[in-house]
């Protein structure tokens, strides 16, 4: 995680993004770059999150339509969906979001336990973080998108 010290206190920069009506975080240090998704080229079957593909600074990659894999509906993008480019330690890729809203620092007294997230199948909740009256939903991108869930043939596929 990208952590900064500021007079003797560690803080960490997540970038801050909305999905489904939450905020969630991500370690800033992960973000390549940010776009404003103008289409969405498909080439998955209904269902499916990876949403299509995009071209960054020469490199093909995956779009993974978070929209999608938190079970909201599908829409057609709107000036505000934004395609937040990663660089995980396997690959770059793009995650559609509904909107990206800033970068907030948070020190290690801001960020408490998600309640119920024992379950190893969240593993990728790093926690809640709050700062004034916001909250945010941390999670660590790089295990979220590692996260292997069952396929409906018994197989076992990338989420």
């Amino acid at each position: 995680m990208h952590t900064t010290t500021t007079a003797a206190t560690p803080t960490t920069q997540f970038l801050s993004f909305t999905l489904g009506g939450l905020e969630y975080g991500l370690d800033v240090a992960k973000v390549q770059e940010l776009r404003v998704l103008k289409a969405l080229e498909r080439f998955a079957s209904d269902g499916e999150i990876i949403g299509g593909v995009a071209v960054s600074r020469g490199v093909v990659m995956p779009l993974v339509d978070m929209r999608a894999a938190c079970g909201t509906a599908a829409r057609a993008p709107d000036p505000m969906t934004d395609v937040i480019i990663l660089r995980l330690s396997t690959c770059v890729m793009g995650m559609v979001v509904d909107g990206v809203t800033g970068v907030v620092s948070l020190a290690p007294e801001q960020v408490s336990p998600v309640p119920g997230a024992d379950d190893a199948q969240v593993d990728y909740l790093i926690g809640l973080g709050q700062t004034g009256t916001r909250r945010l939903i941390l999670v660590d991108i790089d295990r979220l998108m590692s996260v292997r869930r069952p396929r409906q043939d018994g197989a076992r596929q990338v989420a």
